[in-house]
């Protein structure tokens, strides 16, 4: 037997003005349906899904070469120094640190730990996210004393400064 291939070239038309009439004959069931779909939806976030809070503190790190004066030589490397900060920031050194008062590990701290450096700006932002938002607070603050601690030593800074303590956020 020879299998034979035929091309079909029937026409299919449509209505539009069926579709439509169709449509709207199901327009109750279909707003039915999403409004059902968003009530599960808003339930199953508000059971199954837990909050969580971010809390903020800001670091300004200025490395001056001379005590008495600060140059815009001082300034520039300061602001290149940034991205070296936040490595910092994120060591294990520094998190172990934090780690000794909180029953947490390093990479569940460093999971929740964001660090972020602007352009053209020597201030170092440090972010945590927590299911508390007391804890959160409490580590961004801890993160922050230990990083000033360990940047003052590893750089041989003078100081570091706290623009912004950490804030104990309300949603």
């Amino acid at each position: 037997m020879e299998n034979q291939v035929t091309n079909n070239n029937d026409e299919i038309e449509i209505d539009l003005g069926e579709i439509f009439h169709l449509i709207l004959s199901r327009l109750g069931v279909i707003i039915l349906s999403g409004i059902i779909l968003g009530v599960i939806s808003i339930i199953g976030t508000m059971l199954f899904i837990t909050p969580q809070y971010e809390s903020t503190t800001k670091i300004m790190v200025l490395n001056k070469q001379d005590s008495n004066t600060l140059t815009s030589a001082d300034m520039q490397t300061s602001t290149q120094l940034t991205k070296d900060y936040a490595e910092l920031i994120k060591s294990r050194t520094v998190l172990e640190g934090v780690i000794a008062h909180l029953n947490i590990t390093y990479q569940q701290l460093l999971g929740k730990l964001t660090v972020d450096t602007s352009t053209d700006s020597r201030i170092v932002t440090i972010i945590v996210s927590d299911e508390d938002p007391y804890t959160a607070s409490e580590m961004a603050n801890a993160i922050r004393d230990m990083a000033a601690e360990h940047i003052q030593s590893v750089m041989d800074i003078e100081a570091v400064n706290v623009v912004d303590s950490a804030n104990i956020p309300s949603e």
